[in-house]
């Protein structure tokens, strides 16, 4: 290609679509970004480095699950059709009804890649999860068997299986680890602010199950930058280095870091963040919350949720973000999430930047929790 891409992020205000757009914008990537969104930016809860990237001439607001809204969303003024379309949209909450997950990720998904199919877009990156893989003893790697075991992810492999029977779709596929970094308010988030309420009650944190469960991260970061990287060698470098018939006829990448990070890593760096003790509640426990779950999550929640309110008031936090110590009893079970991250490496040439989880990267997170005024600092 010899002139920079022209790049459409839908979700372009979602956490992974405002730090891609954020990605392109400081590095003089495409000659042209548009991000969409059914969000307005004024509510998406953005850090003050995101106003250029999400900026109004940039944004467009519209529901790109609706057929009405699409040729809105892709036609362009200049008349050109975009080269690289990412679709970081979809509902990233649990646990909700399966209608919601159809509606607002499958539903999304086959209507963009039809799309992008009709106007011969040059790529189009379609987020997934790693939840998708059937959990073994070995980390997954792309053509490993899969059985997906939360509601997101089998929402998302249906997507992945419609989307690549889609005549002339260009599609790459990313499956993600648990992706944590700055402003993240989901796992490894959620952690955390289940720490600073047991550090303020002056309790241990116990987890369930045991310290050898896999929870693999990837840092938001590294999640950008691989996007690209693998969006750019699909787009225009791809004959020397992909073996179709090894590898499929439909690009599929891990997106992981090296860390192998489980529950015992979480709970080391935890405990040396907040000065608590940290733990697992043993087999015996372990056994009756895998029978109860619902009333042991609920128990967990009543006894954390009041608590996090009164931490948030006392620090004079009136309009609190999207952190909570809530957990889902969906992310509670007792599978691995184990990724292999190899294929990246290997026939794109990438370079994690943060190959594992660290003391200093989760305190950066924390940091940033602080400066945009979500996080109630210990006194």
């Amino acid at each position: 290609m010899t002139e920079k891409p022209a790049v459409l992020i839908v979700g372009g205000l979602g956490y992974i679509g405002r730090f891609l757009a954020l990605y392109i914008q400081r590095n003089g990537l495409a000659s042209e970004l548009r991000i969409v969104d059914k969000m307005l930016p004024q509510l998406a809860w953005l850090a003050p480095e995101f106003e250029e990237a999400c900026s109004k001439e940039k944004f467009m607001q519209a529901d790109a699950s609706k057929e009405l809204s699409l040729s809105r969303i892709f036609d362009r003024s200049n008349g050109k059709q975009w080269d690289y379309v990412f679709n970081c949209g979809g509902e990233t909450r649990n646990s909700q009804d399966d209608e919601v997950y159809k509606l607002r990720s499958l539903a999304l998904s086959l209507a963009l890649g039809k799309e992008a199919a009709k106007r011969h877009i040059k790529a189009f990156v379609e987020l997934s999860t790693g939840m998708v893989y059937k959990p073994d003893s070995q980390p997954s790697k792309e053509g490993d068997r899969l059985k997906p075991w939360s509601k997101i992810a089998v929402f998302k492999l249906q997507a992945e299986e419609q989307l690549s029977k889609i005549e002339g779709l260009n599609l790459v596929i990313v499956r993600l680890a648990h992706v944590y970094g700055d402003y993240a308010s989901q796992f490894v988030a959620t952690a955390l602010s289940m720490a600073r309420v047991y550090q303020h009650l002056g309790e241990e944190m116990k987890w369930l199950w045991t310290k050898d469960l896999r929870v693999n991260t990837v840092h938001i970061s590294d999640v950008v930058r691989a996007l690209w990287d693998i969006t750019d060698w699909y787009a225009v470098k791809k004959m020397p280095n992909w073996d179709e018939r090894a590898m499929g006829k439909t690009p599929i990448f891990n997106v992981v870091d090296q860390g192998q990070t489980s529950q015992g890593t979480m709970a080391e760096i935890i405990g040396q963040i907040f000065g608590i003790k940290t733990g697992f509640q043993g087999q015996i426990i372990s056994t009756f919350a895998r029978l109860n779950m619902d009333s042991v999550v609920d128990d967990v929640n009543d006894d954390l949720l009041g608590p996090w309110a009164d931490l948030l008031e006392d620090a004079g936090i009136t309009r609190p973000g999207p952190l909570t110590p809530f957990m889902e009893k969906e992310l509670l079970k007792d599978t691995d999430l184990s990724m292999d991250g190899s294929r990246l490496e290997s026939v794109v040439g990438f370079k994690y930047d943060k190959p594992k989880i660290t003391k200093e990267s989760v305190q950066d997170m924390i940091d940033s929790y602080t400066r945009i005024g979500w996080w109630p600092v210990a006194k």
